[in-house]
């Protein structure tokens, strides 16, 4: 069985290679081309406890992967998160870059240039990881033997603890996922503390398109992260 998107991301296909070349576990692509891709369908189940376990490994899998520098794209193209548009150039510094180049430009489009401009980021100096980009609980499926599947990916090198602070914005990070992770490839100290930081996007990013009460959830959680 198969599964056709019509007006798929530019780079939807390129960022699922990506991770599964990383060692995910993604839907097989079997079209690709301008307007439309092509997918497996994945039979629905529902994520056992060895599959939160699985989660957790397959993502400090792709993590430690890595990429070039913080920005870099899986190949040659235009960088959206859902429908949101970003410029993605590579940078040396994430703690620079994460303002600079993904808060700020979102931040300016709502009004909230001078409450994100005074953000503190100080997360530790760590490799570029290999980012899903968009890890909301709704794209991570669970197949009928309990496995996690990632979709939709808006992938590129970023902070690895970016990923795991969007899985616990709409929905809560299972334990084992942690728990797993951190055999493979042990988080830094903090890293709970600064989920709120990397929430900013986002929300940042939900505000743009949806509006809502995102736009005044973001100045709340900017204003908290001083």
């Amino acid at each position: 069985m198969s599964f056709a998107k019509t007006d798929p991301a530019p780079l939807e296909a390129a960022g699922l290679r990506w991770l599964a070349d990383a060692g995910a576990r993604v839907p097989d692509i079997l079209e690709d081309r301008p307007g439309r891709l092509v997918l497996q369908t994945i039979p629905r189940g529902r994520l056992t406890a060895a599959g939160e376990e699985d989660l957790g490994r397959m993502l400090a899998t792709v993590h430690r992967a890595g990429a070039s520098r913080f920005g870099t794209l899986p190949a040659a193209g235009r960088f959206f998160v859902g429908r949101c548009e970003l410029d993605s150039p590579e940078g040396e510094d994430w703690n620079a870059y994460y303002l600079e180049h993904r808060c700020l430009p979102l931040a300016r489009r709502i009004g909230l240039e001078g409450e994100v401009a005074r953000v503190r980021v100080d997360a530790p100096v760590e490799p570029v990881a290999r980012l899903h980009g968009d890890l909301w609980s709704g794209n991570v499926l669970a197949d009928r033997d309990g496995r996690p599947w990632l979709i939709d990916p808006a992938a590129y090198g970023g902070h690895r603890e970016v990923d795991l602070a969007m899985l616990d914005l709409f929905g809560s990070i299972p334990a084992r996922t942690v728990a797993a992770y951190d055999e493979i490839y042990p988080l830094s100290e903090g890293w709970r503390e600064r989920v709120p930081l990397w929430q900013l996007f986002p929300l940042l990013v939900h505000a743009v398109l949806f509006d809502g009460g995102y736009t005044a959830r973001a100045a709340a959680l900017a204003r908290a992260c001083r």
